[in-house]
């Protein structure tokens, strides 16, 4: 009796000595004939076609349809999964303002967007090389050899006079009349392609209900659990994940826990699920997390719609020192509130200004946003790479040149006024002072336990004789805070806090000059205590504290999402005004508050009348007949304030931007008191020509005019104050579709950015996820951790089932789903 082998074991190969002398020979004889070129050309073609995975697809993929390889030159075993991720991004369909002239000289034609709208399922359109494309049949249909049968798949149709021609259009005559045209034929294999039910893994191994039902139960966990861990910035993986751990990770614990509280989900995740879909490997976490990321930028993608947006640039390093670029969109959206969108984060290997366009250029067109489109850019300008930004800006601006630059409001503000601060001596002395005592008081948490012992001691005694409060909440132990370089907010929070812990602080300086154990750290508490209860020290705490405070509020309104341009320059001018107010109405007030501070602390107060005499030694350029209140009012006081104003006036300058100052009229305060028709209508002829036509301009003029008499009488738009109220009362009380004009000129001015606060709290985040432990994440894995962790709102309105139709729809997966 023969005994039965299996089919696989007549393929093994044999590993003999004569085998593998007939393997050389049959080699050296095929060596002897000529090779066919053909193949050689594709084998050439195949190796220059990378080979991506998954999680590289949407960095590697060329969406234009004129530069993107043939379907064919891709590796036969990633066919498929290149077709899904094209047909899961739809047809590339650019929306441009002006498409550009072809044909003859005497009729040119052009492409029309309108087109897209007609056949929206399968047309495509290729920027670089002005023609169009079919979608289905790139992917499924070959070039028969027959005249034009490759025109939709690579050459591209440019015979845009065949088109609108009634039942002769060649987009007609492409799609065809027979079912099984090509065109019909390649839009059923995309069909069946996402159809993982028609596969023939699936005809032959036909799964039960009660197992598909089984196979979501158990995605839905891992998915739940994906969600749940990025939204907390949570790290996925554990250092030991084998069944003998006694800490298998955050994902694999996180799901024993769901399962804890679930029968259902307990019978079929982990142990109890099949060997081939467990749905837990690093590679579906992973899966699951690009899924989440890409769903929230297609929901950003349409919220953007066909508006104009600005994009909001700033690059920092993670903690592996790699160069990281976070791009912001900021746009109006439909119900005209100010979105600012984190859409990307970019691994760029160097900072050359070419480099840095390149990559933003590839995010864009990779989800159809023209840089045409594009009607604002923001860089904050403080960072080594200002030159960079500087002609990054000149680029953009050369594709587009209504992309307008605006440097960052709130940068510009805490350079200004930390460069001022800095210019004046007795200010610069009090900041080096200021950080030598922080230095002192904070160098070792022996001493910062000293310091909040001594506060609880004075809060315990003020207690005691009723000059505070008690209750909830109140009296709270702080510390010292030291303060930044140019974060003018540190500044502030710092003063504050010296303030509030001046008797500690002296307490702990008085402690170390009697009880410090070197002569070096008694002799610098000695000249720290000097310098604190000194009447100068006092009087300019005070004084910049009154600056920061009127400054602060503008530091703080700057960075808020919703903030426009032109109501960020009201505010600049309110400042101006607050601080002006301050010079010529504000020192006596600050004199009483400081002699009173003083009186409190036992500060000697100096003899105002008194001749000034510097501390060590008279001045050679000591003017006779300065008293000290001169000295303390005009060196002091009134040059700090002047310094500040001065460099307010240069950085915020309003003359510098005249589109700012246009755009100032379109604020709705005091019943539209601003409202210019004439200054309007300039904006718009200047700043704006490509979107409005030659008749919209005209329209516009009447169309103001109705507009003012109808707001000036209408109550929901008769008391607003800012553009942000005005565009959202016009979305919600959909008067924005009959003064159409005025709404599309106020979305284009709120387009403009403010500030780069955006990006800086996306580069927190950014530190937040990749940690010293996690400083090994890869490039794409840290971009969609960090978009689900930003847009958590969006995140949380995809539901399991939606996620589960998209990985489903990924690649062919052994379980029924």
């Amino acid at each position: 009796m023969i005994k039965s082998k299996r089919i696989d074991s007549f393929f093994k190969r044999k590993t003999c000595d004569k085998d593998e002398k007939n393997a050389t020979s049959t080699s050296s004889e095929l060596e002897k004939f000529p090779k066919n070129p053909r193949i050689e050309e594709n084998d050439k073609q195949l190796s220059k076609v990378p080979r991506v995975t998954y999680n590289e697809f949407e960095n590697s993929l060329e969406r234009d349809p004129g530069k993107r390889p043939q379907i064919w030159q891709y590796p036969s075993n990633q066919t498929d999964e290149v077709r899904r991720a094209y047909l899961k991004w739809g047809p590339y369909q650019m929306h441009l303002e002006n498409y550009p002239l072809s044909g003859k000289e005497d009729h040119p034609r052009r492409f029309q967007y309108t087109w897209f709208s007609i056949f929206p399922s399968w047309l495509e359109y290729s920027p670089s090389k002005d023609a169009a494309y079919c979608l289905p049949c790139y992917l499924f249909s070959k070039p028969s050899g027959r005249l034009g049968s490759d025109v939709f798949i690579a050459t591209g149709f440019k015979s845009w006079r065949k088109v609108n021609n009634g039942k002769n259009c060649a987009f007609l005559k492409h799609i065809g009349k027979d079912p099984c045209s090509p065109h019909n034929n390649a839009v059923r294999a995309c069909q069946d392609l996402l159809n993982q039910n028609c596969h023939i893994r699936n005809v032959f191994h036909v799964q039960s209900l009660d197992q598909i039902m089984k196979n979501h139960l158990r995605l839905k966990t891992s998915i739940d659990t994906v969600r749940y861990l990025s939204l907390q910035a949570c790290a996925f993986r554990g250092h030991d994940e084998t069944s003998e751990s006694r800490n298998q990770g955050n994902f694999l614990e996180m799901i024993k826990l769901i399962a804890s509280y679930n029968d259902e989900v307990a019978k079929v995740v982990l142990e109890n699920a099949p060997y081939n879909s467990k749905y837990t490997s690093h590679k579906i976490q992973k899966e699951i997390l690009n899924i989440l990321s890409s769903k929230v930028k297609n929901h950003i993608r349409e919220e953007v719609g066909d508006s104009k947006f600005c994009i909001i640039v700033d690059e920092a390093r993670d903690e592996s020192k790699k160069e990281q670029m976070a791009l912001i969109l900021r746009f109006v959206d439909k119900n005209g509130f100010i979105q600012e969108r984190f859409f990307d984060i970019v691994h760029v290997k160097d900072t050359t200004t070419l480099t840095l366009k390149n990559e933003l250029c590839v995010v864009l067109s990779r989800h159809n946003l023209n840089v045409s489109n594009i009607r604002g850019q923001g860089y904050d300008g403080a960072s080594n790479m200002r030159g960079e930004w500087n002609e990054l800006q000149v680029l953009f601006l050369n594709d587009c040149p209504y992309a307008y630059y605006v440097h960052c409001f709130a940068h510009r503000l805490q350079l200004a006024l930390v460069a001022a601060s800095r210019e004046v001596i007795p200010i610069h002395k009090f900041f080096s002072k200021l950080t030598f005592i922080m230095n002192i008081v904070c160098s070792s948490s022996k001493r910062h336990d000293e310091l909040q012992a001594a506060k609880l001691d004075e809060i315990a005694y003020l207690l005691e004789i009723d000059e505070l409060e008690n209750g909830k909440g109140a009296n709270q132990i702080c510390t010292l805070k030291r303060a930044g370089d140019t974060r003018w907010s540190s500044h502030f929070s710092s003063i504050c806090s010296l303030i509030n812990m001046y008797d500690a602080t002296c307490s702990v300086l008085e402690k170390i000059i009697v009880d410090g154990s070197t002569y070096s750290q008694r002799g610098d508490a000695d000249n720290a205590y000097k310098s604190l209860t000194s009447f100068e020290f006092i009087l300019i705490l005070h004084l910049m504290r009154e600056i920061m405070g009127i400054t602060d509020v503008l530091c703080q309104a700057l960075q808020q999402q919703s903030q426009d341009v032109v109501n960020a320059m009201h505010l600049v001018r309110s400042t101006k005004t607050l601080i002006q107010n301050l010079r010529e109405e504000g020192w006596d007030k600050l004199l009483k508050n400081v002699t009173s501070f003083c009186e409190k602390h036992d500060i000697e107060v100096p003899q105002f009348s008194a001749s000034y005499v510097a501390r060590k030694r008279r001045s050679r350029h000591q003017k006779d007949h300065i008293t000290v209140e001169h000295y303390l009012r005009v060196e002091i006081f009134s040059v700090a304030i002047d310094k500040q104003l001065q460099e307010l006036n240069c950085r915020f300058n309003d003359q510098a931007m005249e589109l700012l100052t246009l755009s100032m009229t379109l604020v709705p305060k005091d019943a539209y008191k601003a409202f210019n028709i004439e200054d309007i209508c300039t904006l718009v002829d200047k700043y704006y020509p490509m979107d409005f036509s030659e008749q919209e301009k005209i329209n516009l003029h009447f169309q103001l005019q109705h507009f003012i008499v109808d707001a000036r009488q209408d109550s929901n738009l008769k008391n607003l104050s800012t553009m942000q109220e005005l565009c959202t009362c016009l979305a919600t009380t959909k008067k924005s579709e009959v003064y159409y004009l005025i709404d599309r000129l106020l979305r284009l001015i709120m387009t403009l950015p403010v500030s780069t606060a955006t990006t800086e709290r996306s580069f927190s985040t950014m530190k937040l996820i990749k940690t010293r432990l996690r400083n090994k994440m890869e490039v794409d894995f840290l971009a969609d951790s960090m978009i689900v962790y930003i847009e958590r709102d969006i995140v949380t309105s995809f539901s399991s089932n939606s996620i589960i139709e998209h990985f489903k729809s990924l690649k062919e997966r052994r379980a029924a789903l």
